[in-house]
């Protein structure tokens, strides 16, 4: 009788654990997704874009389209042509949002055909995006002007009420798109400014003191006229540098300047002696443009 007593203690409190465990904020809940930064993106930055991902063969296999947004900022949507999507743009989360993604998608795959999940804050124990995703799979990012994606090709098996929210949704997109100089680095133009915004998976310090040794050099720029460091948000535990351009800057405009910006923001990020006084005084500078947005 003691040792089944005992036994069950220990269930309970190994069941309190897990429990505590998916209840816990989780600060950079994409850790460990190699496409950590264009998932981010997209989450907070993009306003209409798909992907591609699968499930790993223990989840079912099959393929997997995240998108920026869904109808009604639902948190997947099994599409009536049997598509599997995932709706990353969702009012709330719960503290740890690839639980909530990775919930709601294993719920669909199980339904039928035109069954979606409205985002849910607490999503109860479970796996979480890094478990049921095939992670060698190539997470290819597509920028669109509009939200058709939402449909299939096949008219006939399109939902009316999608089909509705169409036109509304399709007026609140900026245009956008993604530059290939640089990874998750997008090209965006909001009443009439443009601006670039590059996420990094990097240490949210080295980042930082990466760009004030840049910023202190008087570096801080991707070449085009009128640029201008903004800033760097802070999502979903990455940072987020922000760069304004004159407003008729095109994406093409930027690619060269982007790729020069690359290399020497690589090599400013793999200086580690302690930053100079000029350095720290831009770093301070730097720090006081943060803006935190998950």
């Amino acid at each position: 009788m003691g040792k089944k007593s005992k036994k069950s203690k220990e269930e309970i409190i190994a069941k309190r654990l897990a429990k505590a465990k998916a209840g816990a904020w989780v600060p950079r809940p994409f850790d460990g997704l190699p496409f950590e930064a264009d998932l981010v993106c997209l989450r907070e930055l993009v306003p209409a874009a798909t992907a591609t991902a699968k499930l790993t063969e223990e989840y079912g296999g099959r393929e997997v389209t995240f998108a920026s947004l869904l109808p009604a900022a639902w948190q997947a949507l099994h599409r009536q042509d049997g598509l599997l999507m995932a709706g990353l743009q969702v009012p709330f989360s719960s503290p740890d949002p690839s639980r909530d993604i990775a919930a709601a998608l294993l719920a669909v795959a199980e339904g039928e055909p035109g069954t979606f999940r409205e985002v849910d804050s607490q999503p109860g124990e479970g796996p979480r995006l890094q478990d049921i995703l095939d992670l060698s799979v190539p997470f290819d990012v597509t920028v669109h002007e509009t939200f058709d994606f939402w449909l299939p090709e096949d008219e006939s098996q399109r939902d009316e009420d999608v089909v509705a929210a169409l036109d509304q949704a399709n007026e609140a997109i900026s245009p956008t798109e993604k530059l290939v100089s640089a990874p998750a680095a997008y090209w965006t133009k909001m009443a009439g400014r443009v601006y670039v915004r590059w996420a990094h998976t990097e240490d949210e310090d080295t980042v930082l003191n990466a760009l004030a040794r840049l910023h202190a050099a008087g570096g801080n720029d991707m070449g085009a006229d009128s640029g201008k460091y903004l800033g760097c948000f802070r999502a979903h535990g990455i940072a987020v540098p922000v760069w304004e351009f004159a407003p008729d800057t095109q994406p093409d405009d930027l690619e060269e300047g982007l790729a020069a910006f690359v290399t020497r923001f690589d090599e400013a990020a793999a200086v580690t002696a302690p930053l100079e006084h000029e350095e720290r005084r831009a770093k301070a500078g730097v720090v006081s443009r943060q803006l935190t947005i998950r």
